[in-house]
């Protein structure tokens, strides 16, 4: 409505209504000293017009503004003698009259327009309030139904994780901190742990007796760290079911405080994960089979230089024994030279027999080892079971070792097995290369207790755009490779806890370096 009506448009700024009072005032002025008009016998209306739209428009303030400005307009120009500010006491009765009069209908102009704001504030209200009662009934009726649904949904979600614990193999739990008491228990749960839901939850004593007696210790310690400091835990654990079915579980536990602070209460979960155990284990024989083809296929390329490598021992020994018996055979026997040559052959045969040992160490199929290893005796054993192959290619090894290092923990023969294969794909990759051709295996001290190993070569490099895929499984660029040799060494040092990578040389070649930890534990 107030939209359609001006007289019903919100009020003014403050200052705007006292600019309506003077200018209202001054307007009544005008038009009752207008001649044309003859109406400076009745003024006192226009006035009291002015007045009425001051305080309707402006308020009180601006209404008592239009009445003393009518007030003085009237006894200046109005009252006689006119035009004259001084006193006037036969007039002042008509003055105080006309005063009151103004200030009368100025207050009932004011009142009215606030009545009228108020009822229209009331009413904006009362719309307000029965809309906010519709939306609220509108709100609890859709609370309501979804009440309803969320219920509906609940039971099925319950039904939902109740299969998806029994698919997944995994029970949840809750269990009282003071007491050790089971408060909850879920159905899968009582399937995995072999306890029968009709006899009640079982106590903490009988809970315990399930843990697997090895594993029993190890579970106790990481519950009692993670109450004394209100942690969350993790561990993996075994538990001996009746009939001496052995299970393996990983449980988890999250802690839950109570308002003060205190430890009150563990939930979690335990998931059955043998089959994953056991699928881990066949994995590791699947990957130690597939290391030994790898390296029964690697020697057997190298059949020939391993052969002549083992024949220059032999040989020496063959001529120092010949040469033993022609001194032997002599009128008078030179025995001391005998001797030398005898001690020759024994040197020379210790030589090969020692080539044949690790010639048959990588060939045999035995499961990993981990013991303290000396990398640099590793290093020496390769280039010298390599040293035939690479002088066939007339390819000059070198060898940096740095003195003193820390022996690694790992197994020999894996070790031994990533050091072929990088240096046999150096080898390989300088074969058909022109100009100096050289295979270089440093090893150094590294950060973080580690020691660092590199194999460096002069040949082909790698290409840019197979930077990223030389490490995966059957990748190749040999036209009679298998695409394993790298990522099996890969596995190799990550299984040891170290890391393996490649890097180019400038102005040619690449480096094949990788760390070993030589202080903390690594994973099988």
């Amino acid at each position: 409505m107030f939209r359609s009506n001006p007289f019903l448009r919100p009020r003014p700024p403050v200052i705007w209504g006292y600019g309506i009072a003077v200018l209202s005032v001054s307007a009544a002025l005008v038009i009752s000293r207008w001649a044309a008009l003859r109406l400076e016998a009745a003024p006192v209306s226009l006035f009291l017009l002015a007045v009425i739209l001051s305080a309707w428009f402006g308020g009180l303030g601006p209404g008592m503004l239009a009445t003393s400005l009518s007030a003085l307009a009237f006894y200046y120009y109005f009252l006689p003698p006119i035009h004259s500010l001084g006193l006037k006491l036969e007039e002042i009765p008509r003055l105080v009259v006309f005063m009151l009069s103004n200030l009368l209908v100025g207050s009932l102009s004011a009142a009215q327009r606030s009545a009228i704001e108020s009822l229209r504030q009331a009413r904006d209200d009362l719309k307000g309030t029965v809309q906010q009662l519709q939306r609220s009934n509108e709100i609890l009726q859709a609370e309501s139904r979804e009440r309803k649904h969320a219920q509906s949904k609940l039971r099925q979600s319950e039904s939902y994780l109740a299969e998806a614990q029994r698919l997944s193999h995994t029970g949840s739990w809750v269990w009282d901190v003071a007491g050790r008491d089971a408060l909850y228990l879920s159905d899968e749960w009582y399937r995995i742990y072999g306890f029968d839901p009709k006899e009640g939850m079982p106590s903490w004593e009988k809970r315990l007796q399930r843990i697997h007696p090895e594993d029993r210790a190890k579970w106790q310690d990481t519950i009692e760290r993670a109450v004394s400091e209100k942690s969350d835990y993790d561990v993996e654990f075994r538990i001996l079911l009746p009939g001496d079915a052995v299970k393996y579980l990983h449980a988890v536990g999250h802690p839950v405080l109570n308002a003060s602070g205190d430890l009150a209460q563990f939930v979690g979960s335990s998931t059955d994960i043998t089959e994953r155990k056991q699928a881990e284990e066949a994995l590791r024989q699947a990957q130690a089979d597939l290391a030994h083809v790898s390296r029964v296929t690697t020697m057997g390329e190298l059949m020939a230089s391993l052969a002549h490598e083992v024949n220059q021992p032999i040989a020496a020994a063959v001529t120092d024994a010949n040469t033993g018996l022609r001194w032997l055979t002599r009128d008078r026997p030179d025995v001391e030279e005998a001797r030398e040559a005898a001690l020759r052959v024994v040197k020379d045969a210790t030589r090969a027999a020692d080539i044949i040992k690790r010639i048959r160490l990588l060939f045999t199929k035995s499961a990993p080892e981990r013991a303290l290893v000396d990398v640099n005796e590793v290093i020496r054993e390769m280039i010298v079971l390599l040293h035939s192959e690479a002088t066939r290619y007339k390819i000059f090894l070198r060898a940096e070792l740095a003195a003193d290092l820390p022996p690694v923990l790992g197994d020999r023969v894996q070790l031994q097995q990533v050091l072929m294969n990088l240096m046999v794909n150096g080898i390989e990759a300088m074969k058909a290369e022109d100009g100096a051709r050289e295979l270089a295996v440093k090893s150094q001290a590294a950060e973080n207790q580690q020691v660092l190993v590199s194999v460096s070569d002069s040949g082909v490099g790698i290409p840019a755009e197979q930077a990223d895929q030389i490490f995966n499984a059957f990748f190749t660029t040999k036209s009679n490779g298998t695409g394993m040799g790298l990522r099996i060494s890969r596995s190799i040092v990550e299984s040891h806890g170290g890391r393996l990578w490649a890097t180019n040389n400038l102005p040619r070649g690449a480096s094949f370096c990788f760390t070993l930890p030589t202080k903390v534990e690594v994973s099988e």
